[in-house]
């Protein structure tokens, strides 16, 4: 079934419209993180080919701008039920390209799905607004229009959710856009793009370029003046060039960044919730997520308890190949993942930490790692600084409020943040205090289509999701009118 999955998805670009071979029939290689092998070769685009893909959305854009709502929105709708339809080819195909287990993809294709659901609901709605001038002698009129021509960036360890989360607003605003998936996994953007084309939006509209050269394809259309918006889902140090670039052009930018999350628990947590929301928390997308939480900090009366149970938890996961029944952490994306996982590890053991479970890679083909927690983990501790991206869980401890929330935000990052507790008082205190743009009370998952997502700090700016999603897509307009 693996194959024919594969086989059903078109590998190459689609601009204007059309399906067509990169420049000089250039491909790259899609491998499967589980067994090493090559899934597929899509096309690679050269910059010439980008190039194409802009011009086609700036072509497309003025006749899209004015589609009625109610058409946009039916077009998402319909987009809606036909991911919901095939969420067992799409779970599989990112199973098989970025190594999820397959019941984690089929979480995924409900959670991107209802961006499209969502956001369709939203595009008839977008509204301005009538006032009168202080002074009566005028009347003030304010209108929502597209921002224009989008360029898209999506990461590959979320290859559905977070094409939906930008495609979804953009549609329903009225954008048209250039989408630049991971070329770790591209095979799922380019399947939706397919089934885009299926429920009838027009060419132009949506363009996909894959290719082995984000930053030579990507920059001369960041610097271009037909693009109006660049959104970008990724490394801060990414981040920080992509806004560089888009200064040239003044483009409106979201950026969706690194993370370095606090997961706290209180003296008078409920501990079982806590552990259960710790493994949500942690093992979400086999640790690989930028919500991950990366930094552990239990009050030392609850500490042992909360270690031996966490460690149990983890210590119970299989490890394998998503495709495989029963498997419940599947493979890091790279071999580069699986080594940077270690050096922070390795970092935090010669430093004292103590490994509790797992600690090490997994025997044989594919990049695996075994889910692991350490304790006594110290305070200058590599893993405290940076994002570990895999299913290693570092504790340490506390004893006063105040201590753990400097230490929460004593980061550069500001994505997430989760706690545990029971006291009232002391959630809003710390909903108020902790430094993080999205905060989970007694919750290891916070994401949600209703809810806007994004970070403060080097974490980012600009919401995605929510109310506030449509709005990172459309530009204000004042009309004075005089009487």
């Amino acid at each position: 079934m693996s194959e024919s999955t594969v086989s059903q998805v078109r590998n190459q670009l689609f601009i204007g419209g059309e399906w067509r071979d990169a420049e000089g029939g250039r491909t790259l290689d899609v491998h499967n993180p589980a067994t090493e092998e090559v899934l597929a070769k899509v096309a690679d685009a050269s910059v010439a080919d980008g190039e194409a893909a802009l011009a086609a959305a700036a072509a497309a854009q003025s006749d899209w701008a004015k589609t009625a709502p109610r058409d946009r929105s039916e077009m998402l709708r319909k987009a809606y039920d036909l991911l919901v339809e095939r969420t067992d080819y799409f779970a599989e195909l990112m199973t098989l390209e970025m190594g999820k287990p397959l019941a984690e993809s089929k979480g995924e294709v409900a959670y991107g799905s209802e961006f499209f659901r969502w956001f369709a609901e939203e595009a008839v709605r977008i509204s301005g607004r009538w006032s009168t001038a202080p002074n009566g002698a005028t009347r003030l009129v304010t209108m929502k229009q597209p921002v224009g021509p989008s360029l898209m960036i999506t990461p590959w360890n979320f290859p559905l959710a977070m094409g939906t989360r930008k495609i979804g607003p953009a549609l329903a605003a009225g954008c048209t856009m250039v989408i630049k998936p991971a070329s770790e996994t591209p095979l799922t953007m380019l399947a939706l793009a397919q089934l885009m084309q299926e429920v009838g939006v027009p060419a132009g509209v949506i363009n996909v370029i894959t290719t082995s050269d984000s930053g030579g394809v990507m920059e001369p259309l960041i610097r271009d003046s037909r693009a109006r918006k660049l959104t970008f889902t990724g490394s801060t140090n990414v981040g920080r060039k992509l806004v560089e670039q888009s200064a040239e052009q003044l483009l409106r930018v979201s950026m969706e960044l690194g993370g370095n999350a606090p997961f706290i628990v209180f003296e008078d947590a409920d501990i079982d919730k806590a552990v259960e929301g710790a493994m949500l928390a942690k093992m979400r997308n086999i640790g690989e997520a930028c919500t991950a939480a990366n930094r552990f900090f239990v009050h030392e009366s609850v500490a042992t308890e909360f270690s031996e149970k966490f460690a149990a938890k983890m210590d119970a996961m299989t490890v394998g190949n998503g495709m495989d029944d029963g498997v419940t952490v599947g493979p890091l994306i790279t071999a580069k993942a699986v080594a940077g996982v270690q050096e922070l590890l390795d970092d935090a053991t010669s430093r004292g930490a103590k490994v509790v479970t797992g600690g090490k890679p997994a025997e044989g083909k594919g990049h695996f790692f075994t889910p692991t927690v350490l304790t006594d983990v110290p305070g200058d501790a590599r893993m405290t600084a940076e994002e570990i991206f895999g299913p290693v869980a570092g504790i340490q401890t506390f004893t006063d409020e105040d201590d753990v929330v400097r230490r929460a935000n004593e980061t550069e990052f500001g994505l997430v943040a989760y706690f545990f507790t029971q006291d009232f008082s002391r959630a809003i205190r710390m909903s108020e205090a902790l430094e993080y743009g999205m905060v989970g009370v007694n919750q290891g998952v916070v994401s949600n289509p209703a809810a806007p997502f994004g970070g403060v700090k080097a974490s980012g700016f600009g919401r995605e999701g929510g109310f506030e999603g449509i709005d990172e897509y459309l530009e204000t307009k004042y009309i004075g009118l005089a009487l």
